[in-house]
Parts: structure tokens; C-alpha cells; sequence
């Protein structure tokens, strides 16, 4: 067809106004697109939960009987690392919640223990402790001198403050002040722990000179009184907790004032300890998530326009585990409630962020060894040290040796912290103290070898631990001896219950779930270790880890 000069002209007019229509219609979509694009993806909400004394088999142990919106929920729709382990030696409390944390290591991040001895001061330090600072929501002057001063390196939760330029909150909740105060990090918003004393929840002026007013309504509510009255029975028939022992075993301790450890419990404290009870119980961990959802709802976490982060440990596990032991009902009856009140805060968290809108992981700050004497009933290699008889053994061989001094300043962890100053007076040797203990020690049931921690090139010890210990090792926090028993063994004052403490699989292998957005669904049984934890979720917030840091992002676990 010949084109006509009009024609041409309507054709060009028509392709004019049509295209001036499509983009007068798209224009709107193509800039809510760039707007889109241009602000950087994040989850509305970090959760990372912490159970004390979980091990790694707990998640399968009682799996027939767990709900499907707890644990199962994480299992089955979020990532697993089913081979992930602590990396150094010393599995306890504050150095694990720490090492969470921080993607680090006692030997960089300085929680070498829940205690350990300064040796500058000549006294021994509690992880937490402040004395600059004062308790904040309670009559008990001494349960809120605590801050995260001792605390080397920055955590995962300081990093998301840096990076959003503090816009960001972070609020660390827990029954035990440790494992509230290091995982909420230096920058937090704020931390919350149990007094045990009066039944609140607590706070210091580190953070705060008055308790935010959501904190006072969930005090004024009076829950543990509550939950105490009620005392702690199963949530099943007894002869329905297949995983476990018997309800009454010798090797089992008892609350206050009971005569028999067996259901029900009676959960009555004492003046000095009025709500102590109720910690060593499954109503710990529902006064965690109550408190742990008023935090949420209180300083609005979720809802801003920047990421926040909410760290939970759930600590009553740990204080039944030492009390009972892993295999006891009390333990089973524990896990199977703390599912519940898994499945009941994620429910929660639907709908205040939106299914999909936040991230969980899940870990532990150790594992725990059974029993001694449960394994040794079933012909199992494991025994039990007095820890009395340890020290009496160091103090005797050194006076037979050097002649009547103070040798030692302290022991913590396993570790001997020698008197330097009388050492220097006798011109006695770290090394010839060493060889003194080494020789007396190992005539001892349960101990397999004492290492010089001051000179760790010719520690006698498989590659294996040498790195373990290693990683343990801080030169101004670490004692000069470390005492390394056989696995199964432990030292206690007590015959009941159990400990952890060492390097053995029963401490090191504990869970690692994530879940949420950003998380793949699989598993994976490649080792992965604690310190992978922050790296991985500064991985998902595209945030810097921590200072510290000396763990890799789990890759396969995070969505591209």
C-alpha cells in the first residue's frame, strides 16, 4: 500500500499516543519496581533462640511426640546442620553463648568461662560482672551488677546495630543474666534476666535507669507465683515416657523439699531463693516466652522500617539436666513441653511479622554427658571424680615436692592458676609444677593427661583436642594447667545428676536449625561448627561479622 502523507501522519499520531498510554500505565510499576530494588532485602525480625544443655539428639530422641508447629516446624521446613559441633574445649554457659554470638572463640572473644581468676586483681570473675552498674527492677541489689563489659569482640546483634546505624533494636531475654546479657551485645537496646529472689524480670543502669513499662506489666502479673502454685507433674502418663529411666533412680537429685525424685514436684523455694524452683522446672521456659513475646510487643520489634533482633535462651533445660540428668522423665517431660511453647511462639510471630517475613535459628550453649552412673548401671565406661579429692591430690603433691606454700590462686574450668609469686620466691619453674601434677594427677580414675597451657607446642595430645584447647587458651583469662578427664568422666561434689565441661561429642554436637526467610529447606552433614552461627546470619543481613569472628556462612542454607 503506498503511504500517503496523512496517512503516515495518523500512523505516527497513533504510535504516539498509544506509547504515551502503555507508559502513562507502566510508568507507576517500573518506578515501585526501582523503589522496590533500591532498598536492600532484610527479614522485619531476627529470632535466635538458645536452649541450654541441648543436645543434638534431643531434636530426634523425642521426635515421635513432638507437635508439628515446634521443633518439627524448623526440622522438616527449615535448614538443618545435623553435624555441627563446638570448636574448642571447654563447653559451658557463658563461653557458648559468646561463641554464638560472635562467630569467635574464648582464645579472641575472652569468655574463657562462666568464671574464671584475674590474676592482676587476685580475684575470681564472674562472666557478667560490673560493679559500675546497679540492678534495675528489683529489691535484690546484687542480681543486677552485670553488663557485657567482660565481653571482648562485638557480636552479630552490635554489627546490625552498626550497620543500620543503631536504627535497628536489639533485646536479649533469659532466666540466666549471661545468657541474655552477651548474646544482646554491647549496643543493645536492652537485656532482661530472672531474680530468682523476687520473681522479676531485671534489667541493670547499663542499659537503662528504670524498666520499660511492657517490663513492669509482665512483672505486676505475677506468673511465677502463679505457675509455682500449680508444682510441675507430666504432661503424659508416666509409663508413657519410653525415652527415659524409671521416675525413681538413685542416681537422680531432688528439689528442695522433696524426699524422692519422682512426679509431681513440689516447687516451694526458700527465703534466699523463693522462685529457684520454678527455674529448675518446664515453667522456666514458659516465663522465657511470655517475657520473650512482651519484649517483642513492648518496643514494637518487627515493625519498624529496619531489621531487628530478639535473643532468647531458654535456660530451665540446663538446671533440669544438672538436677536429673539426660535420661531422666523430668528431662523427656521438659522437651516435650519446651516444643509446645515453641510451636505456641511461632504462632506468635506469624502473626506479628507475617509467615515468611522473619528469621529463627536454633542452637545450644553445650551438651551435657549422662549420668555416670546411669552408664556404668548399663556396663557403659564412665565414672565420677570427687572434686575434693582432685584438689586435695594438686595441694599434697606440691608440698611433697616444693615444701609447705600456696601454690595455687584458684581452680576453674579444669584448670589449675598458679601462685606466680610464690614460684618466683622459690625459683620454681611453671614447667617442673607441671611435671610434679602431671605425674600425680594421672594415678587418678578418670584423668587422661594434664596439659601446660603455657607452653601448648608440646602439649601430649592428639591434633584433634590440641586445637580444641587451643582455641581456649586466653593469655590474660586462662589458668597455667589444664586438667583433661577420660570421656565419660566428670568431676562433682555430688553423685547425682550431670555436668559438662569437656571436648567430647556429648558436649561439642548440639543443633543448628534456621528457618524463615532468606532459608533454603535441607540439611546438610558437612561439620559445621558454632562459630559458622553469625557469619551466617551477617551473610543473610549482608551486615559485617562480628570482630572477632573466625567462622564461614553455611552457603547451602541461604537462598541467593
Amino acid at each position: 500500500m503506498k503511504l500517503t502523507s496523512s496517512l503516515l501522519l495518523r500512523i505516527l499520531f497513533a504510535g504516539i499516543v498509544v506509547s504515551h498510554s502503555v507508559l502513562g500505565q507502566t510508568k507507576p510499576k517500573s518506578v515501585a519496581s526501582a523503589a522496590a530494588a533500591s532498598k536492600l532485602a532484610r527479614p522485619k525480625l531476627v529470632v535466635g533462640m538458645v536452649v541450654d544443655q541441648m543436645r543434638y539428639d534431643y531434636l530426634y530422641r523425642y521426635y515421635d511426640k513432638y507437635k508439628e508447629g515446634g521443633l518439627k516446624r524448623l526440622i522438616n521446613e527449615g535448614f538443618n546442620c545435623r553435624n555441627n559441633h563446638y570448636h574448642y574445649a571447654l563447653t559451658v554457659t557463658a563461653a557458648g553463648h559468646s561463641a554464638v554470638y560472635t562467630g569467635s572463640l574464648p582464645a579472641i572473644n575472652g569468655i574463657v568461662g562462666n568464671d574464671w581468676y584475674d590474676a592482676s586483681e587476685g580475684k575470681n570473675v564472674y562472666c557478667t560482672d560490673d560493679n559500675t552498674v546497679a540492678t534495675v527492677g528489683s529489691s535484690n541489689v546484687t542480681v543486677g551488677k552485670m553488663s557485657p563489659k567482660n565481653l571482648l569482640v562485638s557480636t552479630v546483634t552490635d554489627q546490625l546495630r552498626i550497620a543500620t546505624n543503631f536504627r535497628s533494636k536489639t533485646v536479649g531475654v533469659a532466666i540466666k543474666d549471661r545468657a541474655s546479657i552477651l548474646p544482646a551485645g554491647h549496643a543493645a537496646n536492652g537485656a532482661y534476666w530472672f531474680d530468682s529472689k523476687t520473681g522479676n524480670f531485671v534489667t541493670s543502669t547499663y542499659y537503662m535507669n528504670a524498666l520499660p513499662q511492657w517490663a513492669n506489666d509482665y512483672n505486676s502479673l505475677k506468673k511465677p507465683a502463679e505457675y509455682m502454685g500449680k508444682g510441675w507433674n507430666t504432661l503424659l502418663p508416666v509409663e508413657q515416657y519410653t525415652q527415659s529411666s524409671p521416675d525413681d533412680v538413685p542416681w537422680e537429685g531432688k528439689l528442695s523439699t522433696a524426699t524422692k525424685p519422682v512426679f509431681p514436684h513440689d516447687l516451694t523455694g526458700n527465703a534466699g531463693d523463693a522462685y529457684g524452683p520454678l527455674t529448675t522446672s518446664p515453667w522456666g521456659n514458659t516465663i522465657t516466652k511470655e517475657m520473650a513475646i512482651a519484649a517483642i510487643k513492648g518496643e514494637n520489634l518487627g515493625k519498624g522500617a529496619e531489621t531487628d533482633f530478639l535473643a532468647v535462651s531458654f535456660s530451665s533445660p540446663d538446671r533440669i539436666g544438672h538436677m536429673f540428668g539426660p535420661n531422666s522423665v523430668e528431662q523427656e517431660d521438659d522437651y516435650l513441653k519446651l516444643d509446645a511453647e515453641f510451636a505456641d511462639f511461632f504462632n506468635f510471630l506469624d502473626s506479628w511479622a507475617g509467615k515468611g517475613n522473619y528469621t529463627v535459628f536454633l542452637t545450644a550453649d553445650h551438651g551435657a554427658m549422662d549420668v555416670p552412673a546411669f552408664w556404668q548401671d548399663h556396663k557403659l565406661p564412665a565414672g565420677l571424680m570427687n572434686a575434693t579429692t582432685l584438689t586435695r591430690a594438686v595441694v599434697k603433691s606440691l608440698n611433697d615436692a616444693f615444701g609447705e606454700a600456696e601454690y595455687v590462686s584458684a581452680f576453674e574450668n579444669y584448670q589449675i592458676y598458679l601462685n606466680k609469686t610464690v614460684l618466683k620466691e622459690k625459683k620454681i619453674a611453671v614447667a617442673d609444677v607441671y611435671q610434679v601434677l602431671r605425674d600425680a594427677l594421672l594415678q587418678i580414675d578418670g584423668v587422661a593427661d594434664v596439659i601446660n597451657l603455657r607452653d601448648m607446642g608440646h602439649a601430649p595430645l592428639n591434633t584433634y583436642q590440641l586445637e580444641m584447647f587451643k582455641n581456649n587458651v586466653n593469655a590474660k583469662r586462662s589458668g597455667d594447667l589444664q586438667l583433661l578427664v577420660q570421656p565419660g568422666w566428670f568431676a562433682s561434689t555430688m553423685s547425682t545428676g550431670t555436668d559438662h565441661g569437656t571436648p567430647y561429642n556429648y558436649d561439642t554436637h548440639v543443633p543448628f536449625l534456621l528457618y524463615g526467610w532468606g532459608v533454603n529447606k535441607g540439611e546438610t552433614l558437612r561439620r559445621t561448627t558454632i562459630a559458622d552461627i553469625a557469619p551466617t546470619i551477617s551473610a543473610l543481613l549482608h551486615i559485617l561479622p562480628p570482630s572477632g569472628n573466625v567462622g564461614n556462612p553455611v552457603v547451602e542454607a541461604l537462598k541467593k
